[in-house]
């Protein structure tokens, strides 16, 4: 192994990652963001309006790839700062624990989450958010609404690839959802 290979920094070039989504799954981290209030329960939810990788607008929970050598709370803080900006102040345990594990495929039916490029394996948190957000990156917008607000038919229809589930997935598992 080369000592200038930084695989903390250095990720694969367009055709490699194409040919790795094709034979393995990718680990990604799902983060929904959360206000809570002085109890520590969930008041507001954080959906993102962004573009998806097959071109349409959707709203969607922070998300993305888990780079080698990467801790997983190292990925939750880079995607955190990347999509909602370096002043949200995610609350991130030292030894954070996912809610759930989300298997996204390409075939929409085989669990419901679906990516059109890969078969990847995503651990899902909810991470509080204290500081002041400002949609950045690949993010177009953010919206906080209350728990029943992202439940509804409205919200959950402009969520793609089972992103409304996992939002409803992640607010039950708070306790503000049933």
């Amino acid at each position: 192994m080369s000592d200038s290979l930084d695989t903390r920094t250095q990720w694969l070039s367009e055709e490699e990652l194409a040919t790795a989504r094709g034979q393995l799954p990718v680990v990604y981290v799902d983060a929904v963001p959360v206000r809570t209030d002085l109890n520590g329960e969930v008041t507001q939810v954080g959906l993102l309006l962004r573009a998806m990788p097959d071109g349409s607008i959707s709203r969607a929970v922070v998300s993305g790839r888990v780079m080698y050598g990467e801790l997983i709370r190292d990925a939750l803080i880079r995607h955190l700062e990347k999509d909602l900006g370096p002043l949200a102040m995610p609350q991130i345990p030292a030894t954070a624990q996912p809610f759930t594990v989300v298997e996204y495929f390409p075939d929409p039916t085989v669990t419901g989450f679906h990516d059109p490029r890969q078969h990847a394996v995503s651990m899902a948190f909810v991470v509080p958010i204290s500081g002041d957000c400002t949609p950045s990156q690949d993010a177009l917008d953010l919206v906080w609404v209350t728990p029943a607000e992202a439940a509804t038919l409205t919200f959950q229809a402009e969520m793609s690839g089972g992103q409304g589930r996992l939002v409803k997935m992640a607010l039950a598992y708070c306790g503000v959802l049933f």
